[in-house]
């Protein structure tokens, strides 16, 4: 079973429906004791950072997030939710995020169009996450902050928007994702069937 947190900020049903026809059974909650039982957490997120940090804190659950990646439990963050797992972002600079890459979260410049919405080339690592996968396969956006950072800090993937940002990171068994796989076609889809086959070891079709 995959949770997926429930804060009142994720394209959940996407998110749900895409696993499901993976597969994978997925539970949408906030209860602690529920995601305890479950086999890895999803953060998916939609909105703004500042106003995600407080419905986690409201919730009991950013200091349970921040245990479960010390404990080394999978993590899958989407969008705001690869975002939510930086110290701070320039979106709300008196929040703090969980803090697992130390790093700020920028607003593009002026570079280009914002929000940096659609499909674009993304550049990944020979990793298991990205099995299956083409080296410049292209994913779906929408975002106006970007994490940089480097491969030596967490940088699985990058996408280039006027500047050369991070698409993915990873850090342990946290991973975060700044494009939608929910949104992303056939490759979406085989990212979230290797994450699925990561955590739980079930052989699913699909290859």
């Amino acid at each position: 079973m995959i949770g997926v947190i429930d804060y009142g900020m994720g394209n959940v049903t996407s998110v749900r429906n895409a696993f499901s026809y993976l597969g994978f059974a997925t539970v949408l909650t906030d209860k602690i004791s529920v995601l305890d039982s479950c086999s890895a957490l999803v953060l998916p997120g939609v909105g703004a950072f500042g106003s995600a940090v407080e419905e986690l804190q409201r919730k009991g659950l950013f200091a349970y997030l921040q245990r479960r990646h010390g404990e080394g439990f999978p993590l899958l963050g989407i969008c705001l939710g690869l975002q939510l797992f930086f110290a701070r972002s320039e979106e709300a600079p008196g929040s703090c995020g969980l803090t697992f890459f130390t790093e700020t979260i920028r607003r593009f410049s002026s570079a280009g169009k914002v929000p940096h919405m659609g499909w674009n080339r993304v550049d990944t690592v020979a990793l298991p996450l990205f099995q299956g996968i083409g080296e410049k396969s292209r994913f779906y956006f929408v975002h106006s902050y970007y994490a940089s950072l480097t491969p030596e800090a967490g940088r699985i993937a990058s996408c280039d928007y006027g500047v050369n940002f991070a698409a993915a990171v990873k850090k342990g068994n946290t991973y975060g994702l700044q494009f939608h796989p929910e949104k992303s076609g056939e490759a979406g889809l085989r990212l979230l069937l290797n994450f699925g086959r990561m955590v739980e070891g079930a052989h699913h079709p699909g290859d």
